[in-house]
């Protein structure tokens, strides 16, 4: 005997499964709008080169100080002003700040990329920051600049360049003077009178000379890289060696070698000895240094003498120290690139000279005495700096061994 079941019962497994497909789809839809609402949001990154600023709470005449940010510090970018950025430091503190004293991303990430590009580069001096300093990503005052340094930071000398002190103003063509009117017939005393002074065309505007700067590509002790004016910076020279400059401009001073004197001030009574690259007081030249100068201690009279002098010539830094074999031992040897002609290259990036065709002569010293050493013995030419006149007596000269 069949029992007839209530007919609300009877489909009951083939709905069950519709509405078990249908809540399963809503639950799956609900989540994926609950990720996206805890999903974070991409924001772009800023960083501070001001020396400081504060954050504040709106913008307006009148508004309270948020936190303070120094040089250097990371910013999350929240909302965009018309002047103005609301960020957000790694302490969660949110205020808006001026956009101009904020750089980028891409301006940031060429910076690390300088550090990188010139993480093994060779160090040509060390030298002190004079006061505070910004360092450029390329040589210009007008150029992008970062990082801050403080008065009296060490740093490495990498790379010398020049550039413009202003940025370049390339006078524009005067317009076309407009055709002279045609004038009416001359009477008989006008064709009779005397000819006046010839009219004479206005003259182009000369353009002013460009003056140059100096820049130097530096690293700090924590692996940043940038330039800085060559005149922020002091070369590191011992007081004893900066004396003898006779107003040149010493730019790397390296330790050759050291001497024994027992009456030396030195805690193991060694005294270093040094040869120097100087070059002319003046910025924009096609070479970094023209003077080549070697100073040994003398052990009888207890003070620095010059134990050769090359001068002048075109050279390039770096200049290297290494050693060869002697006849009591090893001895020093310092080498250094120099023009063999007046051809030049220069990055138009950077403004940094080089030789076309560079040569690279060596010196050897043993005891005081100094000597050409290598494979490179032709002889040196001399070359001086623009606007310099030769001493008399080395008019006819024109290559030094």
């Amino acid at each position: 005997m069949l029992t007839r079941l209530p007919i609300s019962l009877v489909p009951f497994g083939r709905r069950s499964k519709t509405w078990i497909c249908c809540v399963l789809a809503v639950c799956l839809l609900a989540l994926a709008g609950g990720c996206s609402r805890f999903r974070q949001e991409k924001h772009d990154t800023v960083y501070l080169w001001a020396r400081q600023m504060y954050l504040h709470d709106r913008v307006a005449a009148v508004s309270n100080r948020v936190a303070e940010v120094v040089n250097g510090q990371q910013l999350e970018v929240l909302e965009h002003g018309r002047r103005f950025l609301k960020v957000k430091t790694q302490k969660n503190e949110i205020g808006w700040i001026e956009e101009r004293a904020v750089i980028d991303g891409t301006i940031y990430d060429a910076f690390v990329g300088l550090a990188k590009q010139n993480k093994e580069d060779p160090v040509i001096a060390t030298g002190t920051i004079r006061d505070d300093v910004y360092l450029h990503l390329k040589p210009g005052r007008e150029t992008d600049r970062f990082y801050l340094l403080p008065a009296n930071a060490k740093v490495q000398l990498l790379v010398r360049a020049s550039a413009p002190k202003t940025p370049l103003i390339v006078p524009q063509p005067r317009p076309a003077a407009p055709a002279p009117a045609k004038s009416p017939p001359a009477s008989r005393s006008q064709r009779t009178a005397p000819p006046g002074p010839a009219e004479t065309a206005p003259s182009e505007p000369e353009t002013p000379p460009v003056v140059m700067e100096d820049w130097w590509l530096v690293r700090d002790g924590q692996g940043r890289a940038g330039w800085l004016l060559s005149g922020r910076v002091d070369v590191d020279v011992p007081d004893e060696i900066a004396q003898y400059a006779e107003g040149q401009r010493i730019v790397g001073a390296y330790v050759i070698a050291k001497v024994a004197d027992d009456e030396a001030a030195t805690p193991d009574h060694l005294v270093p000895e040094y040869v120097t690259a100087l070059g002319p007081p003046k910025s924009g030249l096609p070479f970094d240094f023209d003077q080549i100068r070697v100073f040994t201690w003398s052990v009888k009279r207890h003070r620095y003498e010059t134990a050769y002098r090359l001068h002048p010539i075109q050279g390039y830094l770096p200049l290297r120290i290494t050693s060869q074999p002697g006849p009591g031992g090893t001895e020093p040897v310092f080498s250094f690139q120099v023009a063999d002609s007046q051809s030049l290259t220069v990055d138009p990036d950077t403004g940094i000279a080089r030789p076309l065709a560079p040569r690279t002569v060596s010196f050897a010293m043993r005891d005081t005495q100094v000597r050409r050493t290598g494979s490179d013995l032709g002889p040196i030419p001399i070359t001086h700096a623009p606007g310099e006149k030769s001493k008399p007596g080395q008019a006819g000269k024109k290559k030094r061994k």
